[in-house]
């Protein structure tokens, strides 16, 4: 049995949240608290495994006490229950934090929940989601103060069975692929392609975190960082190929191509 412990200033949510896991007998409820500081108390007194926790809450919201479990060694997994807009919910994709849109459906929750197991089958999973959160904390702090989103030094990627922890200097160049991102790691060997990793965000989502200056768009659904810039050449009417280091060819938009010469020259 896995225990989780439910966070929500409004008694209906902790309702529907409650009835939601009773359809999971894997789970169990061990408590439903009103406030992040009746959910300490609870946390003092129980194991806990998994907490859902409402964002928008009085006195303490819950990414200011999620940032304080954070801190703490052997802090449960944490799932955001929130009503944020898309711009938010795509910082929580960037970081990999899963979270709960409400209003949520059975097949999302349930979703929600085999992540979850996942998570906390995996020896490193709880260590790189207090990293991930640390950092999604810091980037809501710098946007609310108006200062300008930190740079991004690594992601936190979750594929199945394996959480990676990723620095942003090991990626040659990224590609969007739907919902999802692909990230070309740097190879060791000069002409070989490095390995790709999928990692869930919108390019655009994650081009707004990366450090300034370090890749540059060279077309709609391509990021390439310019030292890994071999050769370009024509391949059309306004068309182009970049040609990496690694013997990677990127399509180039006419729309970029000014760009991309001048690094060049």
């Amino acid at each position: 049995m896995w225990n989780a412990l439910i966070v929500d200033d409004e008694a209906l949510a902790r309702s529907n949240l409650q009835l939601a896991l009773a359809e999971h007998p894997d789970w169990r409820c061990v408590g439903a608290c009103a406030s992040a500081a009746e959910a300490r108390v609870a946390l003092a007194q129980r194991e806990v495994d998994l907490l859902l926790l409402d964002i928008q809450m009085p006195r303490q919201n819950g990414l200011a006490f999620a940032a304080e479990l954070a801190q703490q060694p052997g802090a449960p997994l944490v799932v955001f229950v929130t009503a944020y807009d898309e711009h938010a919910l795509s910082a929580f994709d960037v970081f990999a934090l899963d979270y709960l849109l409400k209003p949520f459906d059975d097949q999302r929750f349930a979703a929600m929940l085999g992540r979850a197991e996942q998570m906390l089958g995996l020896k490193q999973g709880a260590a790189l989601q207090a990293e991930a959160l640390q950092a999604f904390v810091r980037e809501q702090h710098s946007r609310a103060a108006g200062t300008g989103l930190p740079e991004l030094p690594f992601l936190t990627v979750r594929s199945v069975g394996l959480v990676e922890r990723i620095a942003v200097a090991e990626i040659e160049w990224i590609a969007a692929a739907g919902n999802y991102v692909e990230l070309h790691l740097q190879s060791p060997s000069a002409g070989v392609p490095g390995r790709m990793v999928l990692h869930r965000s919108t390019l655009s989502a994650l081009e707004a975190r990366l450090p300034q200056g370090q890749f540059l768009r060279v077309h709609r659904t391509a990021l390439v960082r310019p030292k890994a810039f071999a050769s370009l050449a024509v391949t059309g009417d306004s068309t182009y190929a970049l040609s990496l280091r690694s013997g990677v060819q990127v399509p180039v938009s006419e729309r970029f191509v000014k760009e991309v010469r001048a690094h060049f020259d």
